[in-house]
């Protein structure tokens, strides 16, 4: 008989671009972290009290406003300025993005913690290993949810989608970036990994990494020459 989970995790699509946010916590220590609380923030923070768990800080995958607050087409997304009028939290950014993250996002130094890759955060039992996996951004980063016995999760942002892969071709973007981190690092991790993409932009919400490996294009490529042929890069 397998051992009782402790961990709370919940999936939530939010906002107008098809994004999916997510609550990643402890039912012993009744602490959670919200990843990409840019849209519906009071609404992340009512759920996870409902839940009867408190958020205790952010987990930020890259500074882009549709993951994390602030101006863009038009619109003015909350985020992390309205998470922090809230509730005052650590906001954990990868280094090479907290900067961009308080200036798109308007909260102070004190507010952003600056993390490397393969830090890890700990919630009770459960430990969220952050993988520094930059291409589409260059600090974005996934969030590898561990905990004894059971399969990991994989929230990964706009690095790796369900069939795709993040776009490699705005501001700061990088392709070769992107191959390694898909294939030097998402790649190595077990099939039976499951993964949360930051949109939803297939017909299922989260599947397995191994379906991915044998099905994404973009896993599926040989080498960097033939990745950078199907980018256009």
């Amino acid at each position: 008989m397998s051992a009782r989970s402790d961990l709370y995790f919940a999936q939530l699509p939010v906002g107008q671009m098809a994004n999916l946010a997510y609550l990643i916590g402890s039912l012993t220590t009744r602490e959670a972290l919200v990843v990409d609380p840019a849209w519906s923030v009071d609404a992340l923070l009512d759920r996870a009290e409902r839940d009867g768990m408190r958020v205790t800080g952010a987990l930020v995958t890259h500074y882009h406003q549709d993951h994390v607050g602030g101006s863009i087409f038009g619109m003015e997304i909350e985020g992390i300025a309205r998470l922090l009028e809230r509730a005052p939290m650590p906001i954990y950014a990868n280094e090479h993005e907290a900067e961009g993250v308080r200036r798109i996002t308007g909260a102070s130094k004190s507010d952003i913690v600056a993390k490397s890759g393969g830090d890890v955060i700990e919630l009770g039992p459960v430990r969220v290993r952050l993988m520094h996996t930059p291409g589409h951004t260059p600090g974005s980063q996934c969030f590898l949810v561990e905990e004894e016995g059971q399969p990991g999760r994989l929230v990964s942002g706009d690095t790796l989608f369900l069939g795709s892969c993040g776009r490699v071709d705005l501001p700061g973007s990088d392709p070769e970036e992107m191959y390694r981190s898909l294939n030097e690092k998402l790649k190595r991790l077990p099939d039976e990994t499951l993964l949360y993409p930051g949109h939803l932009y297939s017909a299922e919400p989260s599947g397995k990494l191994g379906d991915e490996k044998r099905t994404n294009p973009f896993l599926r490529v040989t080498g960097l020459d033939q990745f950078l042929m199907f980018m256009g890069a």
